[in-house]
C-alpha cells in the first residue's frame, strides 16, 4: 500500500486560499497570491525535494484546471524538472462535473471518493494532493492521508479559506522530522498521522510534580 501526501502553503491563522496568484480563486478574496513575496530558495527547494518519488497526483477541480492550464506548457523552462514529472504521471480529479481530461494522464475520480482514494493508494507508492482544499477537508474528515506537509508563512491575513475549515475530526499526528525555517521565516513541518485520537490529562494534578521539591 502506498502513501497519500497532502502538501499546502498555510498563513499562520492556517489560511490556505489561492496562495500563487490573484486569478486562483478571485471571487470575494483579496490577498490571492500571498505566498509570492515570502518564497525564497530554501523553500523552493524544500518544495522539489517534496515532491521526489511523486508517482501521481490526486486533485481538486481548480487545481487541477490550473495546473492543466500551465504544466504541459513548461517543460524546457525554468521548471523543467517539476513540469517532466507531473507531464508523465497519472492525475486523478476529484470532481462532480465533467472536468476538460486533455492533460495527457489525467483521470475523474467516481462518486465514491473513499474508495477510490483507497484505490489510488493501493496502486502507487507516493502520491501527492497539492492545494485542493475542498477535497483535503473530506481526506482530513475521512482519515484517508498517511502524510501531511505544511509550509507555514510569517502572514495572518484574518479571512480567507483555512486548512481545516470543517474538514477535520480528532486525530494524532507524528513530527516526521525537524521542523526547517527559511530565510523569510516561513517553516516547514511534515507529519504523520498516528493511531487513535487524542488524550486528554490536567496539568495541575499533584502526580504531575509541578512545583514540587526534589
Amino acid at each position: 500500500m502506498g502513501l497519500i501526501h497532502i502538501e499546502l502553503f498555510a498563513t499562520l491563522d492556517l489560511v490556505g486560499q489561492s496562495p500563487g496568484g490573484p486569478d486562483e480563486d478571485p471571487v470575494g478574496f483579496q490577498f490571492g497570491g500571498w505566498q509570492a513575496p515570502l518564497l525564497d530558495e530554501v523553500a523552493g527547494a524544500q518544495v522539489m525535494a517534496a515532491y521526489e518519488g511523486t508517482d501521481a497526483l490526486l486533485l481538486g477541480r481548480r487545481t487541477y484546471d490550473i495546473f492543466a492550464a500551465y504544466w504541459p506548457h513548461q517543460e524546457g523552462g525554468q521548471d523543467n524538472e517539476i513540469a517532466t514529472l507531473f507531464n508523465s504521471i497519472p492525475k486523478y480529479v476529484a470532481s462532480r462535473g465533467r472536468p476538460d481530461l486533455s492533460w495527457a494522464g489525467s483521470t475523474q475520480v467516481g462518486p465514491d471518493l473513499a474508495g477510490a482514494v483507497r484505490a489510488i493508494r493501493d496502486r502507487h507508492q507516493h502520491v501527492k494532493v497539492v492545494g485542493s482544499l475542498n477535497l483535503v477537508q473530506t481526506l482530513l474528515r475521512e482519515k484517508l492521508f498517511d502524510r501531511l506537509g505544511l509550509w507555514v508563512h510569517p502572514i495572518v491575513l484574518g479571512v480567507g479559506k483555512k486548512v481545516f475549515d470543517g474538514g477535520a475530526v480528532p486525530a494524532n499526528l507524528t513530527l516526521l522530522e525537524p521542523p526547517a525555517a527559511s530565510p523569510t521565516g516561513t517553516v516547514y513541518l511534515r507529519y504523520g498521522l498516528a493511531e487513535g485520537t487524542p488524550g486528554t490529562g490536567d496539568m495541575s494534578a499533584p502526580d504531575r510534580g509541578a512545583g514540587r521539591d526534589g
